[in-house]
């Protein structure tokens, strides 16, 4: 709505991303950056948690920066109907009057968060990359790549209420756990909301046959600087020996020489591991959204201009077909001496 219809006392507002009964990590991260934004705006931190009924109380929001949690338990919010969702998200918005609402960009927050936008009529911007308060006027900066990735965008909702955003996984670090006071209310909402055409005939969880590289301490990247699809064996080998996951730049899966799950970037998976190595990857923005927050960025490029040697703690300027086997025979002979 118009922002003359509305005040904004409410705060920021945060939508949990619950998986399997619990509460997902991004939601701690969101939380987090929820309390940085509400500390400069001197205002407070509402995390909603729609689930089915559980025993335990999602107390640890209150580590993380949440004043107030909003839960909602009912059976029917077991599985995944957005337009059920979108309505009980709208309605604690419309009584809770929150400045800034947020949700991680995951399949939930994608699909809820737009139809939440359309019900309180306000604008939404996706998959952000930086969140942060105007000195001047106080509004919501949102950051996000544009124009497939060649600029970065920052979009601002000067006329409307709530400013409403959702931001990739990993893209915030977790603030340390910290003792704070906090009060968990449970919302009495109109049985309408939860009426629903969807019937869930099943709920499977798929395993996937490797492991989810956001989960991971060390990233190995390749990308069309490998020059040929055979040449991520060598990448394979380096995170093999370093007990990381294979990573690919958007043009290497592009050409079918990578699997979109090893994807890194904006239109891919935003990674955050203590080592980020990226080989033959050039640097565009869009894959620097995904990855600049590791801990260690090392770059191996063979120009000198590159824009990935911008973000990179260690810079290895040369052909990776001569540093990558260096560094692989390295880490071969210590893994050598350990077992001798």
């Amino acid at each position: 709505m118009r922002r003359s219809e509305r005040q904004g006392k409410g705060g920021v507002f945060v939508v949990a991303e619950i998986r399997n009964g619990r509460t997902h990590s991004c939601t701690y991260e969101l939380t987090s950056k929820a309390r940085e934004l509400a500390d400069s705006r001197g205002t407070s931190v509402t995390v909603v948690v729609l689930r089915a009924p559980a025993a335990d109380e999602p107390r640890e929001l209150f580590l993380y920066g949440a004043d107030e949690v909003l839960l909602v338990e009912d059976r029917r919010l077991a599985s995944l109907d957005a337009l059920v969702q979108a309505r009980i998200v709208a309605r604690l918005i419309e009584e809770g009057d929150p400045e800034i609402v947020l949700a991680p960009a995951t399949t939930t927050g994608r699909t809820v968060l737009p139809a939440v936008a359309a019900l309180v009529e306000t604008g939404l911007t996706a998959d952000c990359t930086g969140l942060s308060i105007d000195d001047e006027t106080g509004l919501l900066l949102q950051t996000r790549p544009a124009i497939g990735g060649n600029v970065m965008a920052t979009i601002k909702t000067p006329d409307h209420l709530p400013q409403m955003a959702t931001v990739r996984p990993k893209t915030f670090p977790v603030a340390p756990p910290r003792e704070r006071p906090g009060r968990i209310e449970r919302p009495r909402l109109d049985e309408a909301l939860f009426a629903s055409s969807v019937v869930c005939l099943s709920d499977e969880v798929v395993a996937g046959d490797e492991t989810n590289i956001q989960d991971l301490d060390v990233v190995v990247s390749g990308g069309k600087g490998l020059k040929r699809p055979e040449g991520f064996a060598l990448i394979r080998e380096l995170a093999r020996l370093l007990d990381g996951g294979v990573g690919a730049s958007r043009p290497t899966v592009e050409a079918k020489w990578m699997a979109y799950p090893h994807q890194v970037g904006l239109s891919g998976k935003v990674v955050a591991p203590r080592v980020y190595i990226a080989a033959g990857i050039s640097g565009a923005v869009q894959h620097l959204a995904g990855m600049q927050t590791a801990e260690t960025i090392i770059a191996i490029n063979k120009d000198p201009e590159a824009p990935i040697f911008r973000v990179a703690d260690v810079a290895l300027c040369g052909d990776l077909y001569d540093i990558v086997p260096r560094l692989i025979e390295a880490l071969d002979r210590e893994r050598g001496k350990l077992h001798d």
